[in-house]
């Protein structure tokens, strides 16, 4: 491709994505070519501290040597073989992870939203065999806020008119409720159709809202109460990412896995992804113990990558860096030091009025109309300063670097997101 005078290679890569990509993202103008650890580089060769970690998919950071490792040696050997037939490596994994996270058994699937539909099939099915609700009137409960994905199914019950707006007719079978309202829920819980309750113990594309903090505990309780189904969407907060292994984990000083403290809340169902591979392929995964996962049974679901050897080796080696390197501890203490800095900054500023989360999974609020282009513009005056981060719902920017960040690290990019802050000029 001859490259036009004065046009950089980025500006042609992007061209070429506009022209023969569908429009379905608006990415930030930069074209990542490698990337490694906390960092990645564009096709020019300009670094940047990723703050965004492929929306906590590359928890362990890029290119893990580990992981890389595993996917390689697999590679080699066998990477497809289809559910048709056993294979050597899918055993071991699925013995791996259901005793990593203490469940009986465990489905495996590629995607974050593929695991969230398995778990809605999976507490259908439970209701009309276990608990005998009436055919088809099940109904599970979710959050006004919600984000678990973009199937037809999962955008039925979202609130967002980009993700829903002319994709009907919708599936109907859920009702929704204010997020962190637990006098809500326990009203929605009345209804003896009620099978399930799925959510997202912090709702991370929505700008990283995190509930009161016995909310989740007292909703497990209230579901168990009512012999219904609590179904925790962690694909986004779940490996470590809040500063324990899982975010229903509360507090737990797990010190990268977590050995069931007393705060620890388990699910009936646990939906897993994105971090689950490090970022290095296509992984997901629901968990349950027997009573419920053994209503599925051959012929009822699955996927013809779903479990293949290569997810299954690299899921392993994955799990096994954010324990041995204590990623869940890192992220905690990293992430106390990074909320105690940005409110600092707040102080000097009133272009930022918060800041939230919980480990390293943040947010900042930035003081203007959602409908304004602020928080778009000071992310890309953070890229021209080296720190790449994204906006969602307008005036929200997510902060989410690579759990193997150093706290020198951390400090660089404080000092880089305090200096853009402090010169940003709003345009009008």
């Amino acid at each position: 491709m001859s490259q036009t005078q004065n046009t950089t290679r980025s500006e042609e890569l992007i061209e070429l994505e506009n022209n023969y990509g569908a429009h379905n993202y608006h990415p930030l103008p930069v074209v990542l070519d490698r990337g490694e650890g906390v960092y990645v580089w564009d096709v020019e060769g300009n670094k940047y501290f990723d703050f965004l970690s492929a929306y906590s998919a590359v928890n362990q950071g890029h290119c893990h040597p580990r992981i890389i490792g595993a996917l390689k040696e697999q590679a080699d050997t066998l990477t497809l073989t289809s559910r048709a037939f056993y294979n050597s490596k899918l055993g071991e994994y699925e013995k791996y992870i259901t005793e990593y996270f203490g469940f009986d058994r465990v489905l495996p699937m590629n995607t974050g939203a593929e695991a969230v539909e398995t778990a809605i099939k999976i507490a259908r099915k439970w209701a009309y065999e276990k608990k005998d609700i009436g055919h088809y009137q099940a109904k599970i409960i979710v959050c006004e806020g919600n984000f678990h994905g973009r199937t037809t199914t999962i955008i039925s019950f979202s609130d967002d008119p980009d993700a829903r707006e002319n994709f009907g007719p919708y599936t109907p079978g859920f009702i929704r409720i204010p997020y962190d309202d637990i006098d809500a829920l326990r009203e929605a819980l009345e209804d003896e159709n009620v099978c399930g309750f799925l959510v997202e113990p912090i709702q991370g594309e929505a700008g990283v809202n995190t509930p009161d903090a016995a909310y989740i505990k007292k909703a497990a309780q209230m579901c168990k109460e009512k012999n219904v189904l609590f179904i925790a969407d962690e694909v986004q907060t779940g490996i470590a990412r809040t500063g324990s292994l899982l975010a229903v984990c509360g507090n737990c000083n797990c010190q990268g896995h977590c050995e069931k403290q007393p705060t620890y809340t388990q699910p009936d169902i646990l939906i897993l992804g994105k971090a689950l591979s490090g970022g290095v392929y296509p992984v997901s995964a629901v968990l349950a113990n027997n009573e419920v996962m053994k209503v599925i049974q051959p012929g009822q679901h699955g996927s013809t990558f779903g479990g293949n050897p290569l997810a299954a080796v690299v899921a392993v080696e994955a799990l096994e860096v954010i324990k041995d390197e204590k990623l869940a501890q890192n992220a905690r203490e990293l992430g106390e030091l990074f909320r105690s800095e940005i409110r600092r900054i707040i102080e000097k500023s009133d272009l930022v009025s918060k800041v939230r989360g919980k480990g390293l999974l943040n947010a900042i609020i930035i003081n203007d109309h959602p409908s304004s282009t602020t928080a778009w513009d000071l992310c890309v005056k953070l890229k021209e300063n080296g720190l790449l981060a994204k906006p969602t719902h307008g005036n929200i920017i997510r902060f989410a670097p690579p759990l193997v960040m150093t706290k020198q690290e951390l400090l660089e990019c404080v000092a880089i997101i305090e200096k853009t802050i402090l010169e940003f000029k709003k345009t009008v």
